[in-house]
């Protein structure tokens, strides 16, 4: 009795190897020869093009059958553009996915009647993003703010773009939770133009919404001088480069102010992600989370990063769709409140 069940055992475990590698069979034999899309939500050029086409140059590599990947531009609506098409008009082979902003997930939780907004954020497959992200809050010394907390006390201009870019939605945020007085100052063309304001002395801080090595090396020197200041991060941890700076949920007190900036944030951890459309063949898609979480951990992919000053800092696809949902899931009377501040 006791052979005959290990036989079986055995038998069946045999059975699961050969269907195994059928499968890593039938997948590799798809991809084989084949050439990938992945359209990029931005210009040519910018920090979201630059990773696709880093991604693009070594993810092939771990894919089975070793298609190659061409990169597309297809901005439009802040990513909206590329979600649509990826969600509604794509081949849901694998052949396509997308490398889509940051702030796209929660398009629709913050503005539920978008009328541009086609696409479930949730019923998307995320791959994953090789960067989190983080903001900084960057104030002039002049201004007399030395701490965060002179910030509830005085007044400071700060430069932005537009009223839904996070340049003005976290100040919005940082009045109405913690206190202070930043009176944001709207009409900069682009971020850089509105970190430039401040470089000016145009206005007395500037709150970002990112920190790319652009955005590092353009600010630095005045840091080095003492004429700017970095008082308070913008994101789910502290930054490595400065320890010592909070975080907007450690300078918060109150379980729902925490709470939503915790959703706000989620946002930054997807920092530049990428993702596949719905209803994909499962092994496939797979397939495809298996090889961008190996090529995060691929030497020549981390060396080419580092070359290019490009932070490599991965959250995995399985993860973004976890936050997500709980996004998604929040409790009404927060989400209204999320709303209001926000919007």
């Amino acid at each position: 009795m006791h052979r005959k069940l290990v036989a079986g055992l055995l038998a069946a475990t045999g059975l699961m190897a050969i269907a195994a590698t059928a499968h890593a069979q039938d997948v590799a034999s798809f991809f084989t020869g084949k050439q990938l899309k992945l359209m990029t939500a931005s210009t040519s050029g910018g920090g979201y093009d630059a990773y696709a086409r880093l991604l693009a140059r070594h993810m092939s590599r771990h894919i089975p059958g070793n298609p190659t990947i061409v990169v597309q531009n297809m901005p439009g609506g802040q990513g909206v553009t590329a979600a649509n098409y990826l969600y509604n008009k794509a081949p849901k082979d694998g052949t396509v996915f997308a490398g889509l902003q940051r702030n796209t997930g929660l398009t629709s939780f913050y503005l539920p009647e978008h009328k541009a907004v086609k696409f479930d954020p949730r019923k998307f497959i995320w791959l994953g993003s090789p960067q989190q992200e983080v903001g900084f809050l960057l104030v002039r010394t002049a201004t007399g703010v030395k701490t965060l907390a002179d910030l509830k006390r005085l007044e400071v201009t700060a430069s932005s773009t537009t009223r839904n870019s996070p340049n003005s939605i976290y100040a919005r945020l940082l009045n109405a939770l913690y206190g202070s007085k930043i009176k944001v100052v709207e009409g900069y063309k682009g971020s850089q133009t509105a970190l430039f304001a401040l470089e000016r002395e145009e206005v007395g801080a500037h709150v970002s919404g990112g920190t790319s090595a652009s955005f590092r090396r353009r600010y630095r020197p005045w840091e080095k001088a003492g004429k700017v200041k970095v008082i308070l991060a913008l994101g789910m941890d502290r930054d490595s480069e400065y320890p010592d700076v909070p975080t907007a949920l450690e300078a918060v007190s109150g379980e729902e102010a925490r709470r939503i900036f915790e959703i706000v944030f989620v946002e930054q951890v997807m920092g530049r992600p990428f993702v596949l459309p719905p209803g994909m063949p499962k092994d496939r898609s797979d397939a495809l989370r298996a090889a961008f979480d190996k090529t995060m951990k691929d030497k020549e992919f981390l060396a080419e990063a580092s070359k290019r000053n490009m932070g490599i800092n991965p959250v995995g696809g399985a993860r973004i769709n976890e936050l997500l949902e709980k996004v998604y899931g929040s409790p009404a009377k927060l989400t209204q409140r999320i709303r209001e501040l926000v919007n």
